[in-house]
């Protein structure tokens, strides 16, 4: 029963349109087939688990969350376009910031209309040390979210809205156009202040990159068992008297 139970959810996982793919889904997932499908599972999460993968894995990770900072700050150079939102909820003007190539400073500036395009520093008439950032908060605690108004008591604006803190009570607010952007800006800002990056976003990435480049480490070693523990070290010669035949 329980192998019925399992080839039915298989073959669902896989969203067949009609009856006749279910059946058809059914057909290929045999006794035999899933039986293979198990070992192969049971194979993949015992070797991901020893403790040769585990060290190879944290040795990595360092790696891969300096590769996810540098695109962070590759974003922040890039630029976004933020729209300026008003107690009344009025999307009518906008302002870009974007970072400058060296990391040391923000450029940023009121806009006409949404650009197209990068907007260059040059055309960004304020600007920010990134030595004057003294801390980023977000959500509720962003000092735009405290003021009355509708944007207080609108949830899904919360979520999405960051603050810049420098000097002693000065600030840049942010209300990210969507999720990922919000994301972006607050791990690089949070990088360029030495921070952790922690936003759902990293952690998507990490497992992503991470589980491909252990992948891709161990394709030589594919179908071969890593052994729990080093081998052991062999005892020492009684003599060095070696004699290395050259002709």
């Amino acid at each position: 029963m329980q192998v019925v139970r399992e080839q039915i959810m298989r073959a669902l996982t896989q969203k067949p349109n009609s009856l006749d793919q279910l059946k058809s889904r059914l057909q290929n997932l045999s006794y035999t087939e899933i039986l293979k499908i198990r070992q192969s599972e049971r194979m993949n999460q015992e070797d991901f688990q020893s403790r040769p993968i585990l060290e190879l894995r944290e040795k990595i990770q360092p790696e891969i969350m300096e590769l996810i900072k540098q695109q962070r700050l590759n974003r922040l150079c890039d630029g976004t376009c933020f729209r300026k939102i008003s107690s009344r909820r009025r999307q009518d003007k906008f302002w870009y910031c974007r970072l400058s190539p060296n990391h040391k400073v923000l450029h940023y500036g009121d806009l006409e209309e949404s650009p197209q395009g990068e907007v260059p520093h040059d055309s960004l008439q304020e600007k920010l040390p990134v030595a004057d950032i003294k801390a980023v908060v977000t959500g509720k605690d962003c000092p735009h979210m405290k003021e009355k108004g509708s944007l207080k008591q609108n949830k899904e604006v919360q979520e999405l809205a960051f603050s810049v803190l420098y000097e002693s009570d000065e600030y840049l607010n942010f209300i990210a156009p969507d999720k990922h952007e919000y994301c972006v800006w607050t791990d690089g800002l949070n990088a360029l202040l030495g921070k952790e990056m922690t936003s759902d976003f990293t952690k998507s990435d990490m497992d992503t990159l991470l589980s491909m480049e252990m992948k891709l480490r161990l394709l030589d070693l594919e179908n071969i068992q890593i052994p729990e523990a080093p081998p052991p070290i062999p005892k020492e010669p009684s003599n060095y008297d070696f004699v290395y035949d050259c002709n």
